[in-house]
């Protein structure tokens, strides 16, 4: 019998989404981000945990770098990224002095601030924590794991490109998931074709249907695909929200009908 963990920071939490992938270069800060923002469109409270501890990216791409963080009784304090209130962020790119800096850390030291993260956050009242992972089967991948497993409800995002290789790689993921018993939500195919931001058109850069193929073998939900848009890498670089600013993209559209989904998978799934 698995053992369950104390809620403690975690008790105003409802839902918790690992992001994952077998490999790096996937997307997976891009898709733990607009997740993050989709769900705030659905009126949903959101947290994310950034424990990409060499690439912290998504102080960057919610336009939060060089906030502080703050202790309180409980821990550390999030930074709010909206003056809602409404979406929050931990990373350890708030903790550097300089963004410049390298985290050149072995890993007993990265596993204790993993650790740290998970239960020394006063995440406060939230619908979904967002988790966007380290890539591929790490020390670093295990250590989040291992520490947000015994929590309940919680789910896994399972990230991929079209291309056979990342398939593959991703396959391997799944399997993963399989052996340490963690709920896969479902499959996201990301850089999935080009969009063009004059026409409507969609171009197949890379080959197409990769991640579909997969979830069906895998026996998971394919939850979409969501293709290369130049507004969508805009808004990374400036820190925007995508969602919010560009409603008739076609990357807003499948961001939108993933987010509904896992908010229809969720319960269904860990209940």
């Amino acid at each position: 019998m698995e053992a369950v963990a104390e809620p403690g920071n975690l008790a105003g939490v409802r839902n918790i989404i690992l992001v994952l992938s077998g490999k790096g270069g996937v997307g997976k800060s891009t898709i733990s981000t607009e997740l993050a923002l989709a769900l705030r469109h659905q009126g949903k409270k959101v947290g994310i945990l950034d424990v990409d501890l060499c690439g912290p990216s998504i102080p960057r791409m919610l336009r939060a770098q060089g906030k502080a963080v703050h202790q309180c009784d409980q821990g550390w304090v999030p930074v709010f990224v909206d003056q809602e209130k409404t979406i929050s962020l931990m990373s350890v790119g708030f903790l550097l002095e300089n963004p410049d800096e390298a985290v050149v850390w072995r890993g007993p030291k990265k596993h204790a601030l993993i650790k740290q993260f998970v239960s020394d956050v006063a995440w406060g009242e939230l619908d979904y924590l967002v988790v966007d992972t380290p890539p591929g089967t790490s020390d670093e991948h295990m250590a989040t794991v291992e520490a947000l497993r015994p929590y309940r409800p919680l789910g896994a995002l399972v990230v991929t490109t079209p291309q056979a290789v990342s398939v593959g790689d991703v396959r391997r993921e799944l399997t993963f998931c399989r052996k340490t018993g963690l709920q896969v939500i479902g499959v996201i195919e990301n850089m999935s074709g080009f969009a063009c931001p004059h026409c409507a058109e969609c171009t197949n850069v890379f080959s197409r249907g990769g991640g579909e193929e997969l979830a069906q073998l895998a026996g998971v939900p394919f939850l979409g695909s969501v293709p290369l848009d130049p507004q969508l890498t805009r808004s990374l670089e400036e820190g925007c929200d995508f969602i919010q600013e560009f409603p008739k993209s076609t990357a807003y559209s499948a961001l939108i009908s993933i987010a509904q989904k896992v908010l229809h998978r969720m319960p269904a799934l860990l209940s």
